[in-house]
């Protein structure tokens, strides 16, 4: 099990459980965050998009069929329809609220990515950062993350005081470190690959970003990059890999 080495950042969780607890227990269901943190982990991504009535809950794929026992895309379906479904092992898919409480409820950090169904991306921003407030979550205690920058857009301007991060990947956009810095983006969320060395980590830290990777499941590749000075790791291998059981919240 890998240990930490001294923290380089002391704003960001190191080790942060993959829709829970990867792919352990059904993804992004309480279930696998309650797994998650029974593998020590004390921070947690998951993917948040709305029913069709604008009511915020958690699945990553716009569509249903890969994770739960209904069809079509997601967005079609009010929450009272979704509510219905199986998310796996007969767990029902959780609303924002739902997970709200269960982390106020063991002192958990959430990275919450947004994530869009077509064409509803600036609902969405402006839905989820207004609902944060009125669940009991610290903004110490948040990082609202997206691919999206339309999303994060409409969450900044709804609350600014949520921290942002610019999710990116092989496919970003030639100015995204641009777009990270008009949405007053607090930390980057880089795909591990496109980490290339202290010196990439390095510049984006004079731009005033942490660095967060996903997904990483390699230990050799986590021990790297947490020495070129990565503050936080994404893993599916909350059995694997290793938490100290800190908890340094995000700024």
């Amino acid at each position: 099990m890998l240990t930490d080495p001294p923290c380089s950042n002391p704003c960001s969780p190191r080790w942060i459980g993959h829709r829970g607890a990867g792919k352990l227990a059904p993804e992004n269901t309480l279930p696998a965050f309650a797994l998650g943190l029974a593998h020590g982990f004390t921070a947690f991504e998951c993917d948040v998009r709305l029913s069709a009535d604008g009511v915020p809950f958690l699945l990553h794929d716009d569509r249903l069929e890969r994770t739960t026992n209904g069809h079509g895309p997601a967005g079609a379906l009010t929450w009272a329809e979704l509510a219905r479904l199986d998310a796996g092992d007969g767990a029902p898919l959780p609303t924002l609220a739902a997970l709200a409480a269960w982390a106020r409820a063991h002192g958990v950090w959430l990275n919450l990515e947004l994530k869009p169904n077509p064409g509803d991306a600036a609902r969405t921003g402006r839905v989820v950062a207004t609902a944060l407030a009125g669940l009991g979550l610290a903004a110490d205690g948040v990082l609202l993350s997206s691919f999206v920058p339309e999303a994060l857009a409409a969450a900044q301007a709804a609350a600014p005081d949520w921290p942002r991060a610019l999710l990116i990947d092989a496919n970003a956009a030639p100015d995204w470190s641009a777009v990270a810095q008009r949405l007053g983006c607090m930390a980057i969320v880089a795909h591990h690959p496109l980490v290339s060395g202290p010196d990439w980590v390095g510049a984006q830290q004079a731009r005033g970003w942490q660095v967060l990777t996903y997904t990483v499941n390699d230990a050799a590749r986590a021990q790297q990059l947490l020495a070129w000075g990565v503050a936080g790791l994404i893993t599916d291998a909350v059995d694997r890999l290793g938490v100290t059981g800190d908890r340094t919240p995000a700024c």
